[in-house]
């Protein structure tokens, strides 16, 4: 039976082998978990069909068109018994070798059986560099999947090697140290390939950058009858609804609001039309180990403050192992980014299209403002609103980033929606 890369989606035309769980020439049950596809936008299992055993037609790394075959199961081949397991099949040169191997020649007094590294995955790169450092690769190790040893994971020189005191000789002139060894090529640089994911987010980045009219808007909210409310709330919310009450929620359903008031934020360019859409899925864009992934929470002016927060935390979850489907990755009308959970305090995110507007929250700071009169110290976070010109006039933006403000600065107002 052929292995085939399955189709994930109607824009899809290939995939990268990201991880082979099963090795060449192992007999594999029906339903193992084979291997991990990477596409441009989502991580694919595949599982074994049949049971059988499994040949590589494909190494992990390299990238296969939607459709190519990458493996194949043997059902006719019978499951090895216990024994044989205990006893792999020697290497396809092996006949060559002597049938008995002679005995190892005994180790000499007080000095350990050197041991090998043999087993122990690796990188092409390490062992010629362990070699020219005088590393014992049995004492290395990996901080690579499965304990594979990178070439980052060798030390410098040796950890046995001792320095000797010299011998007391007549006095000689100073002599000048020896110039320290320059680094080998392989640790000057590292070049990897891109992977699918990251292809496709600079593909995107640079379409919305060439193909939109992106202006950005900055506001600043007013974060402290939201950080109150929270405080007030945080128990009983977390003992009814079993999640935490997070900043998230609050910019989601402002949001869903304003866009309600200001139906060009909400809609896009299509040829010479503009769609606009009577529904509010707004992407939340979440980093992963991965990259940047955008999956939509969906008709959110209907969700309550616990869905979202239930919704949003499942997706950062799934973001990082890759579970994430196609279908919550597609369709928004609006994108929120938070730049604040790294530190940033102010940016312009970039549009994510076909989607016209995403709004930038960024971190939270004391500073001093006037209020009635007086300077007192709040917590304030900056707005930042990039939307394209094409669609979405200056007035139209400045006032729906006003809104949203409104909204936060006074949360009342969005709980009773007045």
């Amino acid at each position: 039976m052929d292995i085939i890369v399955p189709q994930v989606g109607e824009s899809i035309v290939e995939a990268e082998i990201g991880e082979w769980f099963k090795k060449n020439g192992e007999f594999v049950e029906k339903d193992d978990l084979l291997m991990e596809l990477e596409t441009e936008k989502v991580n694919v299992e595949l599982n074994a069909e049949v049971s059988g055993k499994l040949t590589i037609l494909v190494e992990a790394g390299e990238t296969v068109e939607i459709g190519a075959v990458i493996g194949r199961i043997d059902e006719s081949a019978a499951q090895p018994d216990s024994s044989d397991e205990a006893q792999p099949e020697p290497p396809a040169n092996s006949a060559e070798q002597e049938k008995t191997p002679p005995p190892a020649a005994p180790a000499e007094e007080g000095k350990p059986e050197p041991t090998t590294a043999q087993a122990t995955p690796m990188n092409p790169a390490v062992k010629k560099i362990a070699a020219e450092r005088g590393i014992d690769l049995s004492q290395v190790k990996g901080s690579g999947r499965d304990g594979r040893i990178l070439v980052d994971d060798l030390p410098e020189q040796s950890p046995k090697t001792e320095q000797v005191a010299p011998k007391p000789a007549e006095e000689k002139a100073p002599q000048q140290p020896a110039p320290a060894p320059a680094k080998a090529a392989a640790d000057r640089i590292k070049r990897v390939p891109m992977s699918q994911l990251r292809k496709k987010v600079a593909e995107h980045l640079m379409k919305a950058k060439q193909e939109t009219a992106m202006l950005t808007t900055f506001n600043e909210a007013d974060m402290s009858r939201v950080i109150q409310l929270r405080k007030d709330y945080k128990e009983a919310f977390q003992k009814k609804y079993g999640c935490s009450l997070g900043f998230m929620s609050f910019f989601v359903k402002a949001c869903a609001e304003a866009l309600k008031e200001h139906p060009e934020v909400n809609a896009s360019i299509d040829g010479n039309d503009i769609v606009y859409h009577n529904y509010y899925d707004i992407g939340i864009a979440v980093g992963s180990k991965r990259g940047l992934v955008v999956p939509v929470v969906r008709d959110t002016d209907s969700l309550d403050f616990h869905e979202i927060e239930t919704i949003i935390r499942d997706f950062a979850e799934r973001a990082n192992s890759g579970k994430l489907t196609l279908d919550e990755l597609q369709g928004g009308t609006f994108t929120i980014t938070n730049g604040g959970v790294y530190g940033s305090v102010l940016s312009t995110p970039l549009l994510n299209p076909p989607q016209s507007a995403i709004l930038g929250m960024h971190g939270i700071q004391d500073r001093p403002v006037v209020r009635d009169g007086e300077i007192v110290i709040r917590p304030i976070m900056n707005l930042a609103l990039s939307y394209d010109h094409r669609i979405i006039d200056g007035q139209q933006a400045v006032t729906f980033l006003k809104q949203v403000k409104t909204y936060i600065d006074n949360p009342e107002t969005l709980l009773l929606k007045v």
